[in-house]
């Protein structure tokens, strides 16, 4: 997804990612309307579904209208690390929360996925801003914050959404704050 929006121009990534949504989302409603459709999308998408996905919406269904609604509200570069936070911090934040999460703080969240989404959204985060030649004066400090912003829209829940909604909206807020604190507007204008 994120190759996609950063080499496509950003009328052909948007239309891609309508289509996508009207393509599944209204599927993914109606199937929990339907029983014969479930049936059938459980049938079709048995490798890939998760068992929690059966009676209830698809995590693409909350990853697809998150990534919609932050390329409509902010800003190329803040939705372009978004995606990267959404891409690599949030499995390898399970991942590490499964493997080694022995301190919960909320629910199945896990002091060690904290700490791993953590150091990937600071180094994604790093890499994005040397790369695009961004906040050069500042890197370290708006790395490490960034890091944090990451980190805790992977881990704070948000009633019984699906983090794949509410990490890259949580991550574009947090991330327009820090940088327009730290003038990343100015610089880019």
């Amino acid at each position: 997804m994120f190759l996609a929006y950063v080499y496509l121009p950003p009328a052909v990534s948007m239309t891609i990612l309508v289509t996508a949504w009207l393509l599944f989302v209204p599927i993914d409603f109606a199937r929990q309307k339907y029983p014969a459709l479930n049936d059938l999308a459980v049938h079709a998408f048995k490798p890939i579904m998760r068992q929690s996905e059966v009676k209830k919406l698809a995590g693409t269904t909350y990853l697809l209208s998150g990534v919609l609604i932050v390329d409509v509200l902010f800003p190329r570069e803040i939705v372009g690390l978004t995606l990267l936070f959404l891409a690599f911090a949030d499995p390898i934040a399970s991942y590490f929360g499964i493997l080694y999460g022995k301190d919960k703080i909320f629910g199945h969240k896990s002091i060690q996925g904290f700490m791993a989404a953590f150091f990937v959204c600071a180094a994604v985060t790093f890499f994005y801003l040397l790369y695009h030649n961004y906040l050069m004066d500042r890197l370290i400090i708006v790395s490490l914050f960034a890091g944090l912003v990451g980190a805790f829209a992977e881990l704070i829940p948000v009633g019984k959404l699906d983090d794949n909604l509410t990490l890259p909206l949580m991550s574009a807020v947090g991330l327009t704050i820090l940088f327009y604190f730290f003038g990343f507007f100015a610089t880019v204008g």
